[in-house]
């Protein structure tokens, strides 16, 4: 099986430094809806894996979040793709949970849904807590340098083996030649 893990905001869609509080404010990056459709077409599952801590601080609930998230899947079903799955940590940054990114819980628990080995899945990101997630996790780091991605590309602690990317077109692209 052929699988793919994506963080959503600066991924898929326009972040926020105020967070995506509503399905209003969810805006997809261009060519990242088709980037997905694409990867369907070519065999590949494709799953979310997003730190959603605006639940921790109270900035929205679990029904704005699901909004946001029918938004996404419905925008993708128009341009022939889909999710197999969305996984989120739901915990503001303070906590100690083990499945806020950067720590590898939430890409361990996608592991242990596909029954997958992580070690040969692209995990693509925009932020180091995304690429120190999927090192963690035994994946594939790829940065895409949409969103925060610019500025992460420059960090010092940027994993070992990073794959970098303009978007994820270019990803797609890449995994699908």
């Amino acid at each position: 099986m052929k699988l793919i893990i994506l963080d959503r905001d600066g991924v898929i869609n326009f972040d926020s430094e105020q967070f995506i509080k509503s399905p209003e404010e969810w805006k997809p990056i261009p060519g990242s809806l088709e980037a997905i459709a694409r990867l369907n077409q070519w065999g590949w599952r494709v799953v979310v894996a997003s730190n959603q801590s605006g639940i921790g601080r109270g900035l929205f609930g679990m029904d704005t979040l699901n909004a946001i998230n029918d938004k996404m899947v419905k925008s993708l079903a128009q341009v022939g793709g889909r999710l197999d799955a969305i996984f989120f940590c739901p915990h503001a940054a303070d906590s100690t949970c083990d499945c806020r990114k950067p720590k590898p819980g939430l890409l361990l628990q996608v592991a242990e849904r596909f029954n997958v080995e992580l070690a040969d899945v692209p995990c693509v990101g925009d932020g180091l807590r995304d690429l120190q997630a999927a090192a963690a996790a035994g994946a594939k780091p790829y940065l895409v340098l949409t969103g925060k991605g610019e500025a992460t590309r420059a960090s010092p602690d940027l994993p070992a083996g990073t794959l970098i990317y303009p978007d994820l077109d270019a990803v797609a692209a890449d995994l699908t030649a």
